[in-house]
Formats: structure tokens, sequence, C-alpha cells
């Protein structure tokens, strides 16, 4: 279950602080199950059990805070969990049957590791420089993570109470709400664009998208950004930024052409971005050779936005 954003922030600069090794390759959570090997065909039975699970569950908070350690069983430094933690073993409780059950050598203590394998001197440092942190969040959902490499990344997210039963007729079906496709779904959705890609394109064809990001520095420190991706032939702008404090040095529009230079050589033939209709942003774009194509209104919290463009010649 991972800790969400804001919080995750204030975790994550504890880790670093106490030179935290995975962080950057485990992400700041609340174990429900621990590492449990699981075969891929049987995923699709663990997130029925989940989806099961969530649609009886409703949103519950917990504080986290003060630090504190497993030891001398073990050298971990930890922030402890409160708030509604009946709630959560209930939580725990349902998941933790087939396929994601398994043994464990240790009773269940919800925690949120700061560091592994700290010496007990630092561990002690820490927990009482850390005698008064206290952070509160809601928890809506659980997540499943995979491990590959060391590396554990979220492939699936099950919303509380995100599963909606339509149509009780002919056709029952059961819509359920997450952050991502999980990998049953993303499958289908790839196996159904592959077919519709090679009927409207052409045999072999594949409509993937490769993000980009390109940063400008100054000085060591971030003064710009630019993202987005590329793909069959077009490469789209999803956001170019640059800091208040340096613009009208000619950032933006190094980044600019830094993305037109990558879809080029991507083999983009088209560029594409959308943006606030009333902004100085069309005109900045205007007088390096893009277009207005369409305007939408009310597009996106109740203002007008437009579509640009330009060809790669």
């Amino acid at each position: 279950m991972l800790i969400p954003a804001g919080v995750r922030e204030q975790v994550d600069a504890l880790r670093r602080a106490l030179g935290d090794d995975s962080l950057g390759s485990i992400p700041a959570h609340v174990t429900l199950v621990p590492p449990v090997n699981v075969r891929e065909d049987d995923l699709v039975t663990g997130f029925a059990l989940l989806r099961q699970v969530v649609v009886r569950t409703e949103p519950f908070t917990l504080v986290i805070g003060p630090a504190t350690t497993f030891l001398p069983a073990t050298p971990v430094c930890y922030l402890g969990v409160g708030g509604d933690v009946d709630a959560l073993v209930a939580l725990k409780d349902a998941v933790f049957r087939p396929p994601f059950e398994r043994p464990v050598d240790w009773p269940f203590v919800p925690h949120v590791t700061l560091r592994d394998g700290a010496s007990p001197e630092r561990i002690e440092a820490a927990v009482a420089a850390l005698a008064d942190f206290r952070a509160a969040f809601l928890v809506d959902r659980v997540h499943v993570l995979q491990g590959e490499h060391g590396v554990w990344t979220p492939i699936a997210d099950f919303s509380f109470g995100g599963v909606a039963v339509r149509g009780r007729g002919s056709l029952e079906l059961e819509i359920t709400e997450s952050e991502a496709l999980d990998p049953e779904a993303r499958g289908f959705a790839e196996r159904v664009w592959s077919r519709h890609d090679e009927a409207r394109f052409g045999p072999g064809t594949r409509w993937e998208r490769h993000p980009f990001a390109l940063a400008a520095r100054h000085g060591g420190r971030v003064v710009g950004v630019a993202t987005g991706w590329t793909g069959l032939g077009v490469g789209y702008l999803s956001e170019l930024v640059v800091a208040d404090d340096a613009r009208g040095h000619g950032i933006g529009s190094h980044l600019l052409a830094s993305f037109e230079s990558l879809a080029a050589r991507r083999g983009c033939t088209r560029l594409a971005l959308r943006t606030d209709a009333g902004s100085r942003a069309v005109g900045f774009y205007e007088q390096r050779g893009w277009r207005v194509e369409a305007t939408f209104t009310e597009w996106l919290a109740g203002a007008e936005f437009v579509q640009m463009g330009r060809d790669l010649g």
C-alpha cells in the first residue's frame, strides 16, 4: 500500500537523511503482504480477490510516526502506524489469501521502513530526533508491486468502493476504477489495438507512445522542462515550462528546438500540442512556425484551449 504524494515526499526526505540504500528502488509503503512469488496466470485470481475486497472497504485514515525500531531483533528504523489500525488489520487479513498468502516469520506490525541495516547508534539517534514526527493520510486503495532486479514498481491498484455493476439485464458488467490498467486489462487493450492498427495502418503497425523528457539546467539548477511522447510519426508536446525568474533568456526556445530535433530523429513528420487559448504560449509557438488547427471551448476547467501543429519538412 503506497504512501500518497505529499506524505511520501516527507518520508523520502527522512529516508534520504538516514542513507536508505533502497530509496528510488522501493517506494515508501505499508506492507500488507510480504514479497511472495505469484505465477503470472495466478494474478488473474489474485486481482479478482482484490476487487472483491475493495468493493466492501471504506477509506480510512492512518497516522505514521514517531520513529521506532525493531532492535534488537533486526536493525530497522521505521515509522510506527497509528490511526484506524483496526481497519488496516482487517484489510490485511482480507487480502492475505491465495495466491498472496505465504508463511511469515514475524507477527504483523504495520510500519513504514526508513532504513534497514543501519548501526544501532544511528538508529537510536534517528528515533530520538524523530520523536515528534507525525503525518496523517487517507487510505483509499491498495497497490500490487512487482519486483525485478531489486526494483519494485506498482503494476495495479484497486480503489476502495471502485467497483460498479452496470446493466443488470442481459449483460452485467463489473467496472473497476483505478489509477492504471492492471496487466490483464492492459494485455486485452494491447491485443485489440494491435488488430485495429494493422487494419487501419497496415500489417506490422504498432501504436506505441515513446515518452521523452528534457530538462534545462543553469548553474546546476533546473530552469525548464519539456515532456511528451512520439508515435506513428507524430511528436506530441505535453508540457513546456520555464522558471519565472529565468524567462526572457531563450530557455523555452532551446527546449522547443530540442523537442523538434528529437522528434525528427525519431522519424516524426508532424508535431502537436494543446495550450490555453488565452495564454502567451500561443504567440510563442506561432512565432516559431506553429499554427492553431482547432479550438476546444470549455475543454479544461471551463477554459478554451487550442490545438496547435507544425509539419516537419
